[in-house]
């Protein structure tokens, strides 16, 4: 099957191979017909399965008969909203957008917090068909008086599951008062909790169910090796792997921001140019360093979960979890960002004898043993005891509901400051 055969646009075609895409990926061949037919839509799919270019084409091929090159504001009202979880995502997103959309007359823009908002009251202001936000910052505009929805078209909840993990459902719901009520919904997710089926009921109607991929599944493309060590010999193992493995570009999980900082750090000392990424970094050091990483100035990238959801690397070859997650669906989404597109990619797990619970609930999930591969030279003090690990969403209790108080500067990430994002 070909994008012609899906009845793309001429303008979307050529867009689509000037990005170097001849053939649809399972989720686009599946998406598009059902969105270009009207209808709601329900897609379980992970990042790296081109679920992006499943929604962004359709909706600019229904929107293109609207498009207008005047520049009068009033000539491009808002038609399409896409919320996303993180700016980090938003701007990937947006840029797809752009990219796929360039040989039409559309106009669309990103708004997320940590960044000045009067620029992104301009670009509202002068007129945008096509919105990415981020749920807080949304808000915020909806409160300055910035946005009119009476023409909207299209909602996308894109990774809705993380939408919810992160505390937005009050937030969404909002969103979701101020819309109008005729409009196509299109709800994406990598996993689907009993909260996720909960929302979709409401925001859903008679939609078509789209799965690309068995539910919390790792990528199929993806080699798990797991490499017991002491917790205090992790730096030094993931030093050595490096080198002695010649990783040239490594993404590497911890649980905490400081965690993160202090292991790029180390790494930095040891002589592995590194770099952090995470919730406390202002925006422009978070786009410095995935920039520094993808053009290969830095060779290791250092991040938790959160400010690592929805980054697109292509070719990624190495994951490696310093430490594992306190919730297992976490892993999988970790590992999600090697073995796209095609390309196989290795998942490597530095697991001390504190996570050996964390471990098994994590092949739990998986539903089978991940390979153990014990290094020379780093094989773990069977003396050693286990520890509590006290930091973490698993230390903390229930999940925090976001008040109108929780860091809308953030970009909407709903968190405490002090927790360990």
């Amino acid at each position: 099957m070909s994008f012609e055969n899906l009845g793309l646009l001429p303008e979307l075609v050529r867009a689509v191979r000037e990005r170097g895409y001849t053939t649809p990926t399972p989720i686009q061949a599946r998406a598009i017909p059902a969105v270009l037919s009207g209808r709601d839509l329900m897609a379980g799919a992970q990042t790296g399965t081109g679920k992006t270019a499943g929604f962004v084409l359709p909706i600019l091929q229904q929107l293109a008969p609207q498009a207008n090159a005047s520049a009068s504001p009033a000539r491009h009202p808002m038609r399409c909203l896409i919320l996303t979880p993180t700016r980090e995502l938003a701007m990937q997103v947006e840029e797809s957008v752009r990219l796929y959309g360039r040989h039409l007359p559309l106009r669309s823009t990103t708004v997320f917090g940590g960044v000045n908002i009067n620029p992104q009251i301009k670009a509202l202001r002068a007129g945008v068909e096509i919105l990415v936000a981020t749920p807080g910052r949304l808000l915020d505009h909806h409160q300055q008086g910035t946005l009119n929805f009476s023409q909207l078209q299209f909602l996308v909840l894109d990774e809705a599951d993380r939408m919810l993990d992160m505390g937005f459902i009050r937030d969404i719901r909002k969103i979701l008062a101020l819309l109008p009520p005729r409009r196509q919904n299109l709800l994406f997710s990598a996993t689907f909790s009993e909260e996720i089926r909960q929302l979709a009921g409401g925001l859903l109607n008679d939609p078509v169910s789209v799965d690309v991929a068995p539910r919390n599944s790792a990528a199929e493309l993806v080699a798990h090796v797991v490499h017991p060590v002491d917790r205090e010999r992790k730096r030094a193992l993931l030093s050595h792997l490096i080198r002695s493995q010649k990783l040239e570009q490594v993404l590497v999980f911890t649980r905490t921001k400081h965690g993160a900082n202090r292991l790029s750090e180390q790494l930095e000392t040891d002589g592995i140019a590194a770099s952090a990424i995470h919730g406390n970094k202002s925006q422009p050091q978070r786009i410095k360093a995935l920039a520094d990483f993808k053009e290969g100035r830095v060779k290791v990238l250092v991040a938790t979960d959160i400010a690592a959801r929805g980054l697109d690397i292509n070719q990624l070859p190495h994951v490696v979890n310093f430490e594992l997650p306190h919730v297992p669906e976490d892993y999988v989404h970790r590992i999600g960002r090697t073995g796209r597109a095609g390309t196989e990619g290795v998942a490597l797990s530095l697991v001390c004898v504190d996570e050996a619970k964390l471990l098994k609930d994590i092949e739990k999930l998986l539903r089978r043993d991940l390979p153990v591969q014990v290094v020379a030279g780093f094989a773990p003090d069977p003396s050693i005891k286990p520890e509590p690990i006290v930091t973490g969403r698993a230390s903390r209790g229930p999940r925090p509901t976001r008040t109108a108080n929780t860091d809308r500067r953030s970009g909407g990430r709903g968190r405490n400051p002090h927790t360990a994002a």
